[in-house]
């Protein structure tokens, strides 16, 4: 049997419910998530958003659970903090190795818990449970955006430039694409198991297949 240590932490309810992801990962501690949360109530500030912050977390290595056990996990974690949960409450999101399908166990434990469907009580599910086109993009497309902005201030020319994209994840690979797009030269990323350079430039869809692989 083993046993894992999960948070869900509000910053602040002020502005209106809170609003903040979930992680999975070996690292988690209370103290990160207390922090990211606190973050996320400056972000959603400073964009003028009416949530607070919040942030959530379990302390695991999802790489060395099969599906099914990552399916408990998840279950069981969104029964102990459903008491916080809820549109008008607190609403959770994918985060660090957390995608979709943990967003729709989580919705459905936390409708299944109190009688009846609750699809906005959690965002970052699947476009079939009433997720929102562009979401899995949303992070990277955000980068790319500030990054573009950055650029103008800077005088620097992104057609002629190169990038180097640290965490090639659902965020990072998106924003590598986007980038790519602009015209900027990728020629390095990386993630938790190593990086890859290429002063010409890499072939994006072949650093999507070798990390599908890998």
């Amino acid at each position: 049997v083993q046993v894992f240590t999960g948070h869900r932490v509000q910053h602040n309810s002020g502005p209106g419910p809170t609003k903040g992801g979930i992680r999975y990962h070996q690292s988690v501690t209370l103290s990160e998530v207390k922090a990211l949360a606190m973050m996320m109530t400056w972000k959603c500030a400073v964009v003028g958003l009416p949530y607070g912050g919040a942030k959530g977390g379990v302390t695991v290595n999802p790489k060395l659970l099969s599906q099914a056990e990552i399916q408990n996990l998840t279950r069981r974690y969104t029964t102990e903090i459903g008491f916080m949960l809820g549109p008008n409450q607190d609403i959770p999101a994918p985060d660090v190795n957390t995608n979709p399908q943990i967003m729709a166990w989580i919705m459905d434990t936390y409708s299944m818990n109190i009688g009846y469907s609750v699809p906005a009580m959690v965002t970052g599910k699947p476009l079939v449970l009433g997720g929102s086109p562009g979401r899995n993009e949303a992070t990277g497309r955000g980068c790319v955006f500030a990054v573009r902005e950055a650029a103008k201030v800077l005088d620097i020319d992104l057609t002629s430039s190169k990038s180097v994209v640290q965490g090639y994840g659902n965020a990072g690979s998106v924003a590598a694409r986007l980038m790519s797009e602009t015209g900027s030269k990728v020629v390095g990323v990386s993630d938790s198991t190593g990086a890859i350079y290429n002063p010409n430039g890499l072939e994006l869809s072949a650093v999507d297949a070798w990390k599908a692989e890998t």
